[in-house]
């Protein structure tokens, strides 16, 4: 019989799609796991096989509100802060909303956790603070311009959290994380991401919609990769890894025509008739990039991060995921 660990890790936005993996993975670690979560995003079924675990705390709260934050990383160990409002589309129709969560709550989960003496701030970035940059593959040391008040919120993130290590000593890192997909990531609401999207369309048999002529690429990383990150960024001991951010992703990229095409061969297996639905284009989405690759050079060196899923790989075991508890 594993012995529980006394050490305990806070995970903010734990019932979100990255979340509440992160909550699954370091409850099976047998780590004592708070989750702090306010429900505006995520879902109580995604805590639903772990809710009952003696190591598991649930505290419903809002990064926005500082007491809840306090409450949370009391006697921590460790913080992964995932809990954002997400979505750049979302951001360009409300972005004070965007920037209170994300920026004002994470300062606020900054502080909580600066006072708690917590060891170690792992917290997710995002890709979109490269912005404008055409350069590819995205190097960590390389961003341009934000092109949305996401992208905005989520550069500011990283500011702070620099100040705070040269300021404070509260060691951070920030892992940008890049189109990430996986099982439990929502299928459903105005601001669903592509993968869940398309998959549920195809499903109901519906044609899924493509901004754009399909030409546009991103390097679609499976959740799994993303666990091992944060991780990774958790344990290390390397002096030189800390207080810095780095990549999060597989390495490669894929078109969305070739998603498609994949995501319709892989649910063709479950139902043939699935193979023959049409695709709709319709036009751009205001702040989109139009390519995103990763350089992951430097979790390699630093981390050494060695991602296990290509995005083939983890889009059959998302599908296979879909196909067994949402249709």
């Amino acid at each position: 019989m594993t012995k529980d660990s006394t050490i305990k890790i806070v995970i903010t936005g734990g019932a979100g799609f990255i979340g509440s993996n992160l909550c699954e993975y370091f409850l099976s670690k047998r780590y004592q796991v708070v989750c702090l979560d306010n429900f505006a995003t995520g879902h109580r079924h995604n805590l639903a096989a772990f809710s009952n675990d003696n190591n598991f705390t649930l505290i419903e709260g809002d990064i926005r509100n500082m007491e809840d934050c306090q409450r949370a990383v009391l006697g921590a160990d460790y913080v992964l802060h995932q809990a954002a409002l997400g979505s750049v589309p979302r951001s360009i129709n409300d972005p004070v909303t965007t920037n209170q969560v994300n920026v004002s709550g994470f300062l606020n989960m900054l502080e909580a956790s600066r006072a708690a003496k917590v060891k170690r701030f792992v917290y997710a970035a995002s890709s979109s603070t490269y912005g404008d940059s055409e350069a590819l593959p995205k190097i960590e040391e390389n961003i341009g311009k934000p092109l949305s008040p996401y992208a905005i919120t989520k550069y500011v993130n990283e500011l702070y959290a620099d100040i705070f290590s040269k300021t404070y000593g509260l060691e951070t890192i920030g892992l940008r994380y890049f189109n990430v997909f996986g099982r439990k990531q929502d299928p459903n609401g105005a601001y669903a991401a592509v993968i869940p999207k398309f998959v549920m369309q195809l499903m109901n048999h519906q044609s899924p919609v493509i901004n754009g002529n399909g030409d546009f690429s991103r390097d679609f990383t499976y959740i799994d990769n993303v666990i091992q990150m944060n991780e990774l960024a958790m344990v290390t001991q390397n002096a030189e890894a800390i207080n810095t951010v780095y990549n999060t992703a597989f390495g490669d990229r894929t078109t969305l025509n070739d998603l498609v095409k994949y995501l319709k061969e892989f649910l063709s297996q479950y139902d043939p008739a699935i193979a023959n639905i049409p695709i709709v284009y319709g036009p751009n989405r205001a702040g989109d990039i139009p390519h995103s690759l990763a350089s992951i050079e430097k979790a390699k060196k630093l981390l050494s991060y060695r991602p296990e899923f290509s995005m083939q790989n983890g889009l059959k075991q998302a599908v296979a995921w879909y196909w067994h508890n949402l249709k």
